[in-house]
């Protein structure tokens, strides 16, 4: 419909100039002596009209071939960015299905066009990586240094690839590189976490645990075991003396205090240095929080002196939780080696020969005739003595 208009638009318009052309007598005179042309005037407007349109033809011709250097070259970067793109995608494409060396090829292709040029040169250090070849992997990251836009993905992939490659050392320098530069986000600090872990800096492990805690960052199981490790090490340093070692223990929150791994590490490291009243101190407290007899190796351990009020507390204690916890076999021997400390000989022989029929664990049963071999020797019963000693022997060798 809308053609048909243009085309009677067209007509009509064809139709009134044919009329006034008709009724226009007008003509131009062109002077020049000793030349005259005469025109019509019809005709001088179509020449009119006609040498508009050259010139502007013309103008139009100059005006195209002035620019068509810029275009070519437009084109020609366009192409370029085109192919880049490209590459990159196919980079990114062979990096996620595992086929490094041709992400490496696609990266290298990628590079060729310059706004690529940081992100392909970092998926190709990843893929180097991969593939083992930790000069390529250098090389790829060198030439992105001078990028200010890629730093923190230049400092946050070379963490992650030192990691990898078990190199904490360098891994945490880039770290502080990273700190400086004001990049605080939870992935970095999962991977700060990781170098310090591999590094054992474990104080400094702690701290990122916190902190990532506070985000819901980490696996509450995940961030148990880790401060579990960190507490650990720390306990365990043979550089700490007593004051050292209560120090690291009351840096400790008390919620973890009472966790039995914790506790546990913490008894034999305060038993170690002579601290055994911190030590029954420590035990109780996990015990009144969570049932573990793993704890009562380190609390008999622990066993205050013989006629001492402190010893007496511990075996009234031991006999609340044999009420509590029948049957137990690790129990009955803490609570046996406790009388046989006090020189209760017939409460120490009859919880010692108790567990003696409910263990068969060979590191107990040793612990058990040894414990009993020294009963009868404070009963003057030799041979019974020399029996246990003999069967704790034995055990021994099992």
């Amino acid at each position: 419909m809308r053609l048909f208009l243009w085309i009677l638009a067209l007509f009509a318009s064809a139709i009134g100039i044919a009329v006034a052309a008709h009724y226009n007598v007008g003509n131009v005179v062109f002077f020049y002596p000793p030349y005259r042309i005469d025109l019509s005037l019809n005709f001088f407007i179509l020449l009119a009209i006609l040498l508009f349109f050259v010139i502007y033809a013309v103008l139009k011709t100059i005006r195209v071939a002035q620019r068509l250097p810029g275009r070519v070259a437009a084109y020609r970067r366009d192409k370029l960015e085109r192919k880049g793109n490209q590459s990159l995608r196919e980079a990114l494409k062979y990096y996620f299905e595992g086929r490094f060396g041709h992400a490496e090829k696609a990266a290298m292709r990628a590079s060729e066009s310059p706004d690529n040029a940081g992100l392909a040169a970092l998926i190709a250090a990843r893929a180097a990586h991969r593939m083992q070849q930790t000069e390529r992997r250098d090389t790829w990251l060198a030439t992105v240094e001078n990028d200010e836009s890629l730093k923190s993905a230049r400092l946050m992939t070379a963490i992650e690839l030192l990691v990898d490659e078990r190199q904490p050392e360098l891994a945490l320098k880039v770290v502080d590189e990273l700190n400086a530069n004001g990049t605080r986000h939870i992935h970095a600090l999962r991977m700060a976490l990781k170098a310090n872990q591999r590094a054992n800096n474990w104080h400094e492990v702690l701290r990122l645990v916190k902190t990532l805690d506070k985000n819901n960052a980490l696996h509450p199981a995940l961030s148990m075991r880790l401060r579990e490790m960190a507490y650990e090490d720390l306990l365990r340093n043979p550089a700490n003396d007593a004051e050292s070692i209560r120090n690291v223990w009351f840096a400790i929150p008390a919620e973890d205090r009472i966790k039995p791994y914790v506790a546990l590490r913490a008894a034999h490291a305060f038993n170690l240095r002579g601290l055994h009243d911190g030590a029954r101190t420590i035990v109780e407290k996990a015990m009144a929080a969570e049932w573990d007899d793993r704890l009562l190796r380190p609390y008999r351990a622990a066993a205050a002196e013989k006629g001492t009020p402190a010893l007496v507390a511990q075996i009234e204690r031991c006999e609340e939780w044999c009420r509590q916890h029948p049957a137990d076999s690790e129990l009955e021997v803490t609570l046996g080696t406790l009388c046989l400390q006090q020189q209760l000989w017939g409460k120490a022989q009859r919880h010692l020969e108790q567990a003696l029929s409910d263990t068969s664990n060979p590191r107990l049963l040793q612990e058990i005739h040894l414990k009993l071999a020294q009963l009868h020797e404070g009963l003057s019963q030799p041979e019974r003595a020399a029996e246990h000693y003999r069967l704790c022997a034995l055990a021994t060798v099992g």
